[in-house]
């Protein structure tokens, strides 16, 4: 894909600001959605829409990063809504979405079904896509059991396997989609090794 212009959603995050730094280092036109302005973004607010209108004006891929755990409902859905309708309108030719492996075997997680409705309302719209599925992040893993040291007795659900993955490793293969022709669903991508919660806690 000849795209010139991307925009990367949670531009600023652990995952996003990786996807803009690989994107940029390849020569492309990027632009870094954030809430704030801050040196290097672009403004937008998913929650509100405010600025989504210009921030996608003249993009060719949307990279979205952008997630909120804590206010998953207003930011994930609803926001990917807004943000959908206004790719459309642009035509933005390849919206490249983050999802998680196993959102459609856990319904019983909160974020995980909101992840599985975004993924309903990509391929519900009209606009081109890509979503890619990949397994926690080391990251997310350290500060699971970090958390749960602060505990007299860690205490992990028994036979809990976890695949945790380099964040780097996800930013290249979004790269890579973000690159091509949409796909609609790509290969999940997941790290070398499966262990139990209990045994990543044991090796901390």
């Amino acid at each position: 894909m000849n795209a010139s212009t991307f925009l990367v959603t949670g531009g600023t995050g652990s995952l996003g600001s990786r996807v803009v730094n690989r994107l940029r280092g390849a020569g492309r036109e990027v632009r870094a959605l954030s809430r704030s302005v801050r040196s290097g973004t672009v403004r937008g607010d998913l929650l509100t829409g405010e600025g989504l209108k210009e921030a996608v004006e003249g993009v060719d891929v949307i990279v979205h990063c952008a997630s909120s755990p804590t206010r998953t409902r207003r930011t994930d859905a609803e926001g990917t809504k807004r943000l959908l309708k206004t790719a459309e309108q642009a035509g933005v030719s390849n919206f490249v979405f983050i999802s998680i492996v196993g959102v459609d075997r856990n319904p019983y997680y909160p974020y995980y079904r909101m992840k599985l409705e975004v993924e309903r309302i990509i391929e519900q719209s009209a606009v081109p896509y890509t979503i890619l599925r990949a397994t926690q992040f080391h990251e997310f893993v350290l500060r699971l059991i970090q958390f749960l040291d602060r505990l007299p007795v860690m205490v992990m659900p028994k036979g809990f396997l976890l695949q945790p993955i380099d964040i780097g490793e996800v930013a290249d293969r979004l790269v890579e989609i973000a690159l091509s022709e949409p796909a609609e669903r790509a290969s999940d991508i997941g790290g070398p090794e499966i262990k139990t919660a209990a045994e990543f806690a044991r090796v901390y």
